[in-house]
């Protein structure tokens, strides 16, 4: 099928492969804005706040272990993403790497789950931005009304789409500036929670930091266990933004990769520091400010500064600035995950697996603009029509993602592996970062999607719905989610096989493994 004429104000259709090909502005980005994308992409506060009370009600005061075990296969698959990138800098990482590797379909198929995923995320991330933006203003019986929180997390969606459609520069730049205050904040409430907790006069729910939080064999199951990795999963999920920009970033095939690995540390780092002194200074109990009170599973942040920080004076003002970092946390996150689905559609688009409208840049911005200005529609449409139906259904929603993060993300550590086969024995080095660790990533998440998929989400117990499927009977809505958007995104691939063949009969990214000639050294 020939590439469709450019609508006013897009450049033509560009179809190349590597960084600088298909028309995006490059070296628009350095390590320090990688890594800042990278962050902020996770949304840290905005992350601790709606998982970390599910983390504790699943395994009690092994949660700081917890988040320290779920960053070990997010690491490994940093690597993974490092190493391809290294090979090929394509903005639609998963989508290209796994059609390399093993084919056009399976390419498919981990393109689309980048962009499942994230358009799930975003009904959640606008959600909180809406809620947070009204509490902010101490407007309480509006962050309470459906209607408008809706309404307030359409036009944050409508505002971030804009600027991801302006520039990555521009994109970039707040980035820099939100996560500052993110992480200055979230360091005060925990060096503050923690001198108040060693102090003359602790709260009465504080409890002193003991090794046994850092043993996982005291978790009381191994569904529990499962249950709060994939939990804690869903806290590092978004680093491989950094990757995502990669034709725009100085430097395409070594910085972003570089630009991952850094950003999982440092969300380590982070996560760690946070988990350990909430949980000393509030405790796990359900009443209250423990952060095993079920009332607080959704936002633990909120009740935990008005406790460390007071509500009055400079404490309540540090109070509002906490509501304010989770505020720009989860905007920040609503502006990055638009980045990286957008290149991925925009990827896919060049490569001619989707409609070519996906691969138009406009020529004074260079960026996407079909596949930004589609990701914003399509997450106001999503999450209009799941608020609509129930904000059950948009909860269990949210802990779908698990499955699609450990579909993609584990998807690309076997991609990585198959691809550098070929070269695996050429040192010692070679075969560690782009052979054994990318293995392992894969393997770990590989059982973590079924364990969960097929076990612990499917309980019709577990989470807010259930559903009763043909033959399966009664099923949990999580599985049902999570399971149904993947299969959704294969009949939409025979759709498109059927339509617009040509990346599956003749793909321009050659299916093989890498030369040991060509291959980089690591």
């Amino acid at each position: 099928m020939p590439p469709s004429s450019p609508a006013p104000g897009d450049t033509p259709l560009a179809t190349g492969s590597g960084a600088g090909e298909k028309g995006l502005k490059t070296g628009a980005l350095g390590l320090v804005s990688s890594v800042a994308i990278g962050l902020a992409s996770t949304a840290p506060a905005y992350s601790l706040a709606a998982t970390l009370g599910l983390i504790v009600a699943g395994v009690g005061l092994q949660a700081p272990i917890i988040t320290v075990l779920a960053f070990i296969p997010m690491l490994l698959i940093a690597y993974s993403y490092k190493e391809l990138n290294a090979s090929d800098p394509d903005c639609g990482t998963t989508f290209t790497w796994a059609a390399r590797a093993f084919g056009p379909r399976t390419g498919w198929m981990g393109g689309w789950g980048i962009i499942v995923a994230d358009i799930i995320v975003m009904a959640n991330l606008a959600q909180i931005a809406g809620i947070y933006g009204f509490r902010l203003f101490g407007l309480d019986s509006l962050s309470n009304s459906t209607t408008w929180t809706t309404l307030a997390g359409v036009v944050w969606i409508i505002v971030m789409t804009l600027i991801c459609y302006i520039g990555i520069e521009l994109s970039a730049a707040l980035q820099r500036w939100l996560l500052a205050i993110e992480v200055v904040m979230l360091v005060l409430l925990s060096v503050t929670a923690l001198v108040k907790v060693y102090g003359s006069s602790p709260p009465s729910t504080a409890i002193h930091v003991s090794g046994s939080w850092f043993n996982p064999f005291e978790v009381s199951s191994a569904t529990a266990f499962t249950a709060g990795i994939l939990s804690a999963v869903f806290i590092y999920w978004g680093w491989d933004t950094a990757v995502s920009v990669n034709e725009e970033t100085a430097d395409s095939a070594r910085t972003p990769g570089r630009a991952a690995v850094i950003s999982t540390v440092l969300l380590l780092l982070i996560y760690v520091l946070v988990a350990t002194s909430a949980q000393a200074f509030a405790g796990v109990g359900d009443k209250g400010i423990g952060l095993g009170n079920a009332d607080n599973a959704g936002d633990v942040l909120s009740g935990l500064g008005d406790a460390v920080f007071g509500t009055s004076g400079f404490g309540g003002f540090l109070s509002k600035l906490l509501i304010f970092m989770v505020l720009t946390s989860s905007a920040a996150s609503t502006q990055t995950t638009i980045l990286p689905t957008a290149r991925t559609s925009f990827s896919m688009g060049a490569h001619r697996a989707i409609p070519t409208a996906f691969a138009k840049v406009h020529p004074r911005h260079q960026t996407p603009t079909w596949s930004t200005i589609g990701m914003g529609v399509v997450s106001i449409a999503f999450y209009v029509l799941l608020t609509a139906i129930s904000g059950n259904v948009l909860a269990d929603s949210i802990a779908s993602v698990g499955l699609g993060i450990a579909f993609y993300y584990g998807l690309t550590g076997f991609a990585c592996v198959w691809y550098y086969r070929r070269v695996l024995t050429r040192s010692a080095r070679d075969f560690i970062f782009k052979g054994l660790l990318p293995l392992l990533g894969g393997l770990m998440l590989l059982y973590f999607f079924c364990y969960g998929a097929f076990d612990v989400y499917a309980d019709p117990n577990y989470g807010s719905t259930s559903i009763d499927l043909p033959i399966f009977g009664e099923t949990g809505g999580v599985t049902v989610i999570g399971i149904g958007a993947l299969v959704l995104g294969f009949l939409l691939m025979l759709v498109q096989w059927a339509v617009q063949g040509s990346w599956f009969r003749h793909p321009d990214v050659p299916v093989s493994a890498a030369d040991p000639a060509d291959a980089p050294a690591s």
